[in-house]
């Protein structure tokens, strides 16, 4: 019920960290894989391996928030592989920053990476995905999105943004195409370069983790072959919290409180 034997998936932010551990995952799966990055060496390199599998493979350097491009991602699949049967949005991110130097060209960049680029990318993909019989898509979203701290006012309003536009693209889609979503907590990536280097900053995150540790990016990709293959056929518009029990964020940024300027 895991195999996705024959189908074609589209992976994007494919070069590294999830993306990357989600392509091959479906590869070894059954899939054969479009996978997306701005960096091309990086998805080439992906793309070797999954030829390595046995799966065909196709390598496309595009950034996603170029919305003129994204027809393109599915044309590769539907040219080179025949077609498309697998979506994952994957890429999206924004820098934290204190809410006041959140700037609105910043938020709605923020909205556009991680929310606009899924919605557009999906709508693409609808029309080649029904002329195989239906699909899945799964979006990557992010524990922030239910979570509170500060300095997330951009990036945790996009993500709950597209856990929410998770839930209502799967009514639009269904029965034909499923839709649903991985909240992921804090994994092992690129992204946490600064904490996976300071051992005492990892060890503050794995104590505020109940399963006492961070994320793989495998374990984000065995949910991804889950909601993609068999095993998931009766989930649509659900969230999965890949997050390792975490129900508070696991490391603070540190923001001061706003202090008075004038009389109390």
């Amino acid at each position: 019920m895991f195999r996705v034997d024959g189908r074609v998936a589209l992976v994007t932010g494919a070069g590294r960290g999830i993306g990357r551990a989600s392509a091959l995952a479906l590869a070894e799966s059954g899939a054969d894989v479009v996978v997306v990055s701005r960096t091309l060496e990086q998805v080439e390199e992906v793309a070797a391996e999954i030829e390595a599998m046995g799966r065909r493979a196709v390598a496309v350097s595009a950034d996603v928030v170029e919305l003129e491009r994204l027809g393109e991602l599915v044309d590769a699949a539907v040219d080179q592989l025949g077609g498309l049967d697998l979506l994952v949005n994957n890429a999206g991110g924004s820098f934290p920053k204190p809410l006041l130097e959140t700037s609105a060209r910043s938020f709605e960049r923020a909205f556009r990476f991680n929310v606009t680029t899924a919605l557009e990318l999906t709508k693409h993909a609808v029309p080649a995905m029904l002329a195989r019989g239906g699909g899945s898509v799964v979006n990557i979203s992010s524990a922030i999105g239910r979570l509170t701290d500060r300095g997330f006012a951009a990036y945790g309003t996009a993500k709950g943004a597209l856990t929410h536009l998770t839930k209502l693209m799967a009514c639009d889609l269904a029965p034909h195409i499923r839709v649903n979503g991985i909240a992921v907590g804090s994994v092992a990536t690129s992204a946490l370069d600064l904490v996976l280097t300071d051992e005492q900053l990892r060890s503050q995150m794995e104590a505020a983790t109940p399963l006492r540790r961070l994320g793989r990016p495998e374990d984000i990709a065995a949910g991804v072959v889950y909601l993609c293959s068999d095993a998931g056929s009766f989930l649509t518009g659900k969230l999965l919290e890949i997050d390792g029990g975490t129900e508070a964020p696991t490391l603070g940024l540190g923001l001061p409180d706003l202090e008075p300027t004038g009389p109390a």
